[in-house]
């Protein structure tokens, strides 16, 4: 259902719910290949790598604007997703 075609808040929410649900599961697609990045990368100087971080940025703005959600919004989302995978993938390394 579109938002235009919501009567009411039950229909608001019930769609938020499910766009909720299928957000997750494409995070935790996205987390799959997190988890096996730092399983080919050999040390943890390779979790950061800035020239891929801004490459990530830059096409998330840019689909964002296209796609009518504030490019800054999207920015500060994936800023945190990408630290999280960062963080995630020095400490798998420093373990390995």
């Amino acid at each position: 259902m579109k938002p235009e075609d919501c009567q009411d808040m039950g229909d608001v929410r019930t769609e938020i719910d499910r766009l909720d649900a299928a957000l997750i599961d494409l995070l935790a697609e996205r987390w799959g290949y997190v988890d096996r990045a730092w399983q080919l990368k050999a040390n943890p100087a390779e979790a950061t790598v800035p020239w891929r971080i801004q490459e990530v940025i830059d096409k998330v703005r840019t689909r964002a604007e296209t796609e009518g959600l504030p490019p800054s919004l999207a920015e500060a989302l994936w800023r945190q997703i990408i630290g999280w995978g960062i963080q995630y993938e020095e400490e798998k390394l420093r373990q390995k």
